[in-house]
């Protein structure tokens, strides 16, 4: 499992204006393949009257699916340079579409490859992208002579609290990224003089949005 990548969360548009042709790039979370073919007839739907509708796709933690379309325009000088841009950016599970309305100036090769890639951009500036982080859940039960121990550990390592339970112990669960567990597990072992109890969860993949924890 990659220990990090990020994907789009939520989607969003951006638009170019080259030599009076106008270029619209939407952008859309996709899981799948199927998904992202629906998402380009949907846009070829809504921009039925456009001059071309290219598109480019990543999917997969390690990009194992990557197309792309140039829909009409010359070859190599819209789909790829899309495609370029997502790879080169490292953004996971996107498709974007980009919509050109010709405004009646050829734009030549290294033109529409710049507008195409430019669009791109724009599209991405408008979107939500979010880190996802490989974690475990760490779950500790202690003593109240404990707690002010583990409080310090938790904060010293920038570790977000999920859940703290005061009842005749306290148990206080804490989001560690996954290269951080060993090491912070021994060092509540050790401020605790082996009294805590530690449990720990299969691992998962959280991102931050505005300062809020988003488990995936």
């Amino acid at each position: 499992m990659n220990q990090s990548y990020k994907i789009l969360y939520k989607g969003g548009q951006g638009e170019l204006v080259e030599k009076k042709s106008r270029f619209i790039a939407t952008t859309k979370p996709v899981e799948t393949e199927e998904e992202a073919v629906l998402f380009i007839e949907e846009m070829k739907k809504k921009y039925w009257d456009a001059s071309h509708n290219c598109s480019a796709y990543v999917i997969g933690d390690r990009h194992q699916i990557q197309r792309c379309s140039d829909d009409g325009e010359p070859s190599q000088t819209a789909g790829r340079p899309m495609l370029d841009v997502l790879l080169g950016e490292d953004i996971h599970n996107i498709c974007v579409v980009v919509t050109r309305y010709f405004g009646g100036t050829l734009l030549g090769t290294g033109g529409l490859v710049r507008a195409y890639s430019k669009s791109v951009q724009e599209g991405l500036k408008g979107s939500c992208i979010v880190e996802k982080k490989l974690a475990r859940k760490v779950e500790i039960r202690t003593d109240y002579n404990g707690i002010g121990k583990l409080q310090y550990l938790a904060a010293q390592r920038g570790l977000a609290v999920m859940d703290t339970v005061y009842t005749e112990n306290v148990t206080a669960q804490y989001l560690v990224p996954a290269g951080q567990v060993e090491e912070f597990k021994n060092a509540v072992t050790e401020a605790t003089n082996g009294k805590a109890g530690i449990g720990e969860s299969e691992p998962l993949y959280y991102g931050m949005l505005d300062k809020e924890i988003i488990i995936f």
